[in-house]
């Protein structure tokens, strides 16, 4: 009985220890299991190519506009995961047909192969499937035993990882096709110079073919190797009801491919932009972007700078750079940063004058304008004065070197006259329009305001085409959303322009009641610049007539180093340079001559046909003076009603206009002193400063003061005569005759009184008097003098100015 029990026990025991070895091992094998599983899972990279690309740009239709080889020298686009419907049936056809059935390795192509190999006593056939060739293309190993039970395995976990369509996409995307070309779209455009969705089945089949032997069969060579092998391909897809007989028969009898084509070239500096962007912005996507570029448009623009370039170089002028903006996005239409010359290195081609930062000119001009108008500082017909001018030792001239006197500042800014453009800058003050120009978007103007002073306003700065461009963009783009916001402002209105498709900007904030600029300002300004004309030029304006409505300003920098001009209507901005990438300046290149006639002949391919509406609900009516320009006063005889912005409301009052009194005949001005006010007349009338009636009345029709009754006592008045040149604290550079003597310095004056007499002096000795043309020429010796001037009624202009001696102009 007590070894019965014992027994029992002893088999209870061997049982359970059994399970527990049993269990043990199975536990051991599932812990195994578990850990191939997850090797397996593992196993496969997350990327499998890591080899650089080439930087690739597309139009916003797809097409290639420019690609560039990649850092290790080959031609290889980022894979594109759709591949053509064509190559597709191809490549599954020669290279593994039965593709879409089988989990990365096809056993019966492996069966076949064994039995072909065996037979032969050598490798006569491989059964890589594409699934296997793409490991091996990802891998690049040694063709060992081991590595391809690696790619096998391999191969099985990539097919649980991509679809069949994505596994093409890799394979098409890096596999060789011979000399330093990689990949299906590098090859089509090398070897074809068209897309691959565009080839023909001969074409595709030859591309098919290529990859299974690179090395062997070449474009250029094994011709007719690589003929046979196509054609055997053809007559596969005939066999298996790919194509017909007749598309068979007209296939095989196609050429093969001869020597490389060149990729096209069509935005080579927007190709460098994408890639200097990728790597400034830490970029680690594709190489490959859809720009906002209108493909047709940008072959447009490059034959247009190329056919202008072919003249300009008989000056010596040998860049030129040209960008379109569509309005509403900010977008880049076209991007030529310089006409492309790569066989010429002197010509400098490679610099991208877009993003070059240059000597604006006038085109900052329109800015100060609409600055003006939005705060009220002036209204858009005021006068200002244009009349020899000296601030702080600075001397502007306008750019025929002729004097109006006063003009209104609409056609100041049309005739971008500089010496009122400067004194509107001085009103503004340089500080403030520094901190405009910033927040339109212009950063390249970095120094303080002092550095720039008020030449800034006639390109004494410096900007590129790329921010100016994105700035007119802006105002414009403020205006045509008047309507859409309702009379108010988004701040995402002003924002620099893209290349990007996907760089749509999307407003971030409400609209606001104030925006940078006013609208009605702006439009104004646009205004001004449809009337655009240069004196002495006129003949100029009868090559770019035009039913398009324009807004369009030039600009030279001094020295006749950069040429501007830049257009805008309500759908695009077109913005043109030329000059030279080194900076020579060369005479006659000025904005109007070289830069313009480029800018006008991009707007007639253009589909422009509408005008700025005027944004009504941004203006006010406000009475004006017709000859000033400025807020009506009481003594304005001629008055209109002219709506401007609601700022110019509060603008000054006229300052021309004045009440004088005259005597009973009405031929004199008298004071109470000498006549009755009982028999007095008082009349309003319009009176200029002496310099600026000067010029003004040579040109206008005006109206000089009456002189006043002889007897009568001048003190009141007022000044008769004005000083023109020099300027108060003037320094002034006299050059050296050729018989060495110091030359000549002309004094300027003006006086109202038509028969008046000037009497001259210098350091309080007399040196002459001049009656109705009041100008003497004298030779001061170096250094500081007082000019001192005396009219018949003892009317007196003191002036302190210097002569400076060759050493001190030097230095």
């Amino acid at each position: 009985m007590g070894g019965s029990v014992h027994r029992c026990r002893l088999s209870i025991i061997i049982m359970w220890q059994r399970i527990k070895h049993w269990a043990v091992k199975r536990k051991l094998r599932l812990s195994i299991i578990a850990v191939l599983l997850v090797l397996y899972y593992f196993i496969l990279p997350k990327k499998l190519f890591t080899a650089p690309t080439s930087f690739v740009i597309e139009d916003s239709k797809g097409e290639l506009m420019n690609a560039a080889i990649a850092t290790d020298g080959q031609w290889r686009f980022p894979a594109d995961k759709l591949v053509p419907d064509k190559f597709a049936k191809c490549i599954v056809t020669y290279e593994d047909k039965r593709f879409y059935y089988h989990w990365g390795l096809d056993p019966v192509a492996m069966s076949r192969a064994i039995k072909q190999n065996l037979t032969g006593g050598k490798v006569v056939s491989g059964a890589s499937t594409i699934t296997m060739q793409v490991i091996r293309l990802s891998r690049n190993k040694p063709r060992t035993l081991w590595q391809k039970l690696v790619e096998t395995v391999l191969a099985t976990r990539l097919e649980f990882a991509y679809s069949k369509k994505e596994i093409l996409g890799l394979y098409a995307g890096n596999a060789p096709y011979g000399g330093n070309v990689v990949g299906l779209e590098a090859a089509s455009w090398r070897y074809f110079g068209r897309k691959p969705d565009q080839l023909s089945w001969a074409e595709t089949a030859t591309l098919a073919v290529l990859p299974n032997s690179p090395a062997l069969i070449h474009p250029g060579r094994n011709r007719q190797i690589l003929m046979d092998k196509r054609n055997a391909l053809l007559a596969k897809l005939w066999r298996n009801g790919t194509i017909d007989s007749a598309t068979c028969a007209l296939s095989s009898v196609e050429p093969l491919p001869d020597k490389p084509h060149v990729l096209p070239q069509l935005a080579p500096h927007l190709l460098d932009r994408f890639r200097l962007d990728y790597t400034r912005q830490h970029l680690t996507g594709s190489t490959r972007v859809k720009t906002s570029l209108d493909g047709d448009l940008q072959r447009n623009v490059n034959e247009i700078l190329y056919r202008h370039h072919i003249q300009l170089k008989a000056n010596g002028i040998n860049n030129a750079a040209a960008l379109v903006l569509d309005v509403e996005t900010g977008h880049a239409l076209s991007y030529v940063g310089n006409v492309y010359n790569p066989d010429n290195p002197e010509l400098e081609s490679y610099v991208d004058i877009i993003h070059a930062p240059r000597s604006p000119g006038s085109t900052l001009k329109p800015l100060l304008y609409t600055g003006l108008l939005s705060d009220g500082l002036m209204l858009p017909n005021t006068l200002l004065p244009d009349v020899p001018t000296q601030i702080a030792g600075y001397t502007p001239m306008n750019f025929d070197r002729e004097y109006d006197g006063a003009v209104p500042a609409s056609k100041a800014l049309a005739r971008s006259l500089n010496i009122p453009a400067v004194r509107m800058l001085q009103q503004y003050r340089a500080e403030r329009f520094l901190v405009l120009l910033k927040n339109l978007g212009i950063s390249t103007m970095n120094k303080p305001a002092g550095h720039y002073g008020l030449s800034m306003i006639l390109g004494g700065g410096e900007t590129t085409l790329w921010e100016l461009s994105g700035v007119y963009a802006s105002m414009a783009r403020t205006l045509l959303h008047m309507e859409q916001y309702n009379g108010k402002y988004d701040a995402d209105d002003y924002h620099a322009p893209g290349y990007r498709i996907d760089e749509t900007i999307k407003s971030k904030h409400s609209p606001t009641k104030h925006g940078v600029l006013d609208a009605g300002a702006i439009w104004y300004a646009f205004q001004a610049m449809e009337e655009v004309m240069r004196p002495g030029e006129e003949f100029i304006w009868e090559h770019f007539s035009s039913s398009k409505r324009i807004a369009w300003k030039t600009g030279t920098s001094f020295g006749f180093r950069d040429g501007w001009a830049i257009g805008v209507t309500p759908q695009h901005v077109v913005a043109v340079w030329v000059g030279n990438a080194d900076g020579e300046g060369r005479p006659g290149l000025t904005g109007v001559s070289t830069a313009a006639p480029i800018m006008f002949d991009i707007f007639r391919v253009l589909n422009t046909v509408s005008s700025f509406d005027a944004p009504t609900g941004k203006l006010q009516k406000i009475v004006v003076c017709h000859l000033s320009g400025h807020r009506a006063g009481e003594f304005c005889t001629e008055k209109d009603t002219l709506a401007v912005p609601a700022a110019g409301l509060r603008s000054a009052v006229c300052p021309y206009h004045q009440l004088i009194h005259l005597d009973a005949t009405g031929q004199y001005r008298v004071t109470a002193d000498c006549e009755s006010p009982q028999l007095m007349q008082h009349k309003p009338w319009f009176v200029l400063p002496p310099a600026m009636e000067h010029f003004y009345k040579s040109s206008h029709s005006y109206i000089p003061l009456p002189p006043y009754k002889p007897g009568c006592n001048m003190a009141e008045q007022g000044r008769s005569m004005e000083l023109i040149y020099p300027r108060p604290q003037a320094r002034i550079f006299v050059p050296v005759e050729i018989d060495g003597t110091l030359g000549q310095t002309i004094f300027k004056a003006t006086h109202r009184n038509q028969s008046a007499h000037i009497f001259w002096h210098i350091d309080n000795e007399f040196v002459g008097t001049t009656s109705d043309f009041h100008q003497v020429q004298l030779r001061p010796k170096p250094g500081k003098h007082i000019l001192t001037l005396v009219d018949d009624e003892g009317e007196q202009i003191q002036q302190e100015f210097e002569i400076l001696d060759k050493e001190r102009k030097t230095n």
